[in-house]
């Protein structure tokens, strides 16, 4: 486990799994959604397909994402272990309504300086509503890339429970 990319739907704890294991093993981490948006009101990252190819281009990575369209192949090629949060509905929305919930009403920054704000929760690209709408999309998604042969040499460790993640995380 030298590039590492933690996948899974929002609110599965991608970031807080990525952190864990960049401490323990010593291998550097880049949160995707920092490197996307990167300037206030949520604004893109235009380098995002260059900085994505100079970080995976070093010999050791951790990269928190399914990957956004322009650099998810890029990511799955580059790899050399998957680590798939596969968690149901019923783990991921309670999550993720708490974090979004504290992260307004604290006003939290986060990537770029940008913060959730109430009248964000209205938007459907809201975290909430990203995790709701996106959830099996995304499981379909992940699931077809680690049977897909192009990245067959890919390690894949696949946890559908948080119980199963923290334990196996606890072994390290």
């Amino acid at each position: 486990m030298e590039r590492i990319l933690v996948v899974g739907v929002t609110g599965a704890g991608k970031t807080t799994l990525a952190q864990a294991l960049s401490s323990r093993l010593g291998v550097p981490y880049h949160e995707m959604d920092a490197l996307y948006f990167n300037g206030p009101n949520w604004a893109i990252n235009n380098n995002l397909t260059e900085d994505v190819s100079s970080l995976t281009a070093e010999p050791r990575w951790i990269i928190d994402s399914l990957g956004y369209p322009e650099v998810r192949d890029l990511l799955w090629d580059r790899a050399d272990t998957v680590i798939w949060l596969d968690y149901p509905k019923r783990v991921i929305i309670p999550r993720v309504l708490r974090r979004s919930f504290r992260r307004t009403v604290t006003r939290e920054a986060l990537f770029g300086g940008n913060r959730e704000t109430w009248t964000g929760w209205l938007s459907r690209e809201h975290p909430v509503w990203w995790a709701w709408s996106q959830h099996g999309t995304r499981r379909r998604e992940v699931g077809h890339r680690v049977r897909d042969p192009r990245f067959a040499p890919l390690d894949t460790i696949h946890f559908g429970h948080p119980d199963d993640t923290e334990a196996w995380l606890a072994s390290l």
